[in-house]
Order: C-alpha cells, then sequence, then structure tokens
C-alpha cells in the first residue's frame, strides 16, 4: 500500500512540475521580427485589417444593401451556422451577434475568406480558438459570396 501511495505521489509531483512554467504575455508573445529571424522588411500583421486582400480600399461599406444580405442569410445557412449562432452565444465557434461592431469590415472578409493565417497570427483569435477548442475550417468562399455574408452580418447586427 506504501508503495502505491509514493509511486501515485510521485506521478502527481511528475505531473505538476511538466506543466508548470511560465506564462507569457500577449506582448511577449508577440515578438519583433529582429528576434523570431524575419527580415526587418516583411509585413507585420495588423489586427485591425487582418490577412488577405481585403482592406478599406476594396470594401467599401454604405447603407445596408438588402439584396445582398438576403443572399448572405442563403450562404450562411450553408457554410456557417452549423458552428455559429446569431447571438452572441458561443455553438461550436462564437456567436456573431456584434461581430461588425468590433471589426472592421475588410477583417472579417479577410478572416472568412482565409482564415489560418489569420488564426496562426491574431492573438484575439487565438484567444477565440482556446475558448472554442476548434479552428474554423476555410470554407472556400467566393469574394462575393464573402461579401454578401458581410452584409447579413450587418443586418444581423442592426436588428434589435
Amino acid at each position: 500500500m506504501k508503495k502505491l501511495a509514493l509511486l501515485s505521489a510521485a506521478l502527481i509531483s511528475t505531473l505538476i512540475i511538466s506543466c508548470g512554467g511560465e506564462t507569457k504575455t500577449q506582448e511577449e508573445t508577440i515578438q519583433s521580427p529582429i528576434a523570431t529571424g524575419q527580415e526587418s522588411n516583411a509585413p507585420v500583421y495588423d489586427p485591425k485589417r487582418g490577412e488577405g486582400k481585403f482592406d478599406e480600399s476594396n470594401v467599401k461599406i454604405g447603407p445596408l444593401n438588402e439584396a445582398m444580405a438576403a443572399k448572405g442569410v442563403a450562404i450562411a445557412g450553408t457554410k456557417c451556422t452549423s458552428c455559429h449562432k446569431l447571438t452572441d452565444e458561443k455553438l461550436v465557434g462564437p456567436g456573431w451577434k456584434g461581430v461588425t461592431t468590433r471589426k472592421t469590415p475588410h477583417w472579417i472578409m479577410n478572416f472568412i475568406t482565409n482564415p489560418d493565417p489569420m488564426i496562426d497570427k491574431d492573438p484575439e483569435v487565438q484567444a477565440q480558438l482556446e475558448l472554442c477548442l476548434v479552428r474554423m475550417p476555410n470554407q472556400s468562399l467566393a469574394d462575393e459570396d464573402a461579401r454578401q455574408i458581410l452584409e447579413f452580418m450587418r443586418k444581423n447586427d442592426s436588428s434589435k
């Protein structure tokens, strides 16, 4: 019985030691290009824009386009709503409510068309991944489909 107690204590001690370690702050985990061995002219990740081809020059937002939002509903029903609720409640992924007030339109477009590099680089997305535990798959959305989903998200955020 003593041997079992000693073995258990040794196992627990080993687990505690192996799982321990320093935790880094968000600032410490984002390293400079020099510290990571990248060239200094390498593009720096912009958390307001994301990574992809969309920026404020090619994503123009005006009044809500109801026709695009209606098409976005259909696309989201096929590609998105099995993992995302329209409320702020988490399903598999985070809820959509308020996303257009928290993120820029071009960030949303970049993320839904190109999630992998943004999951790897964006600290907020990485924090969401820790909560949701599932990486968003690349749905291979066409640019027009992504724009229609964005318009649907805008409509969802404007509804009461």
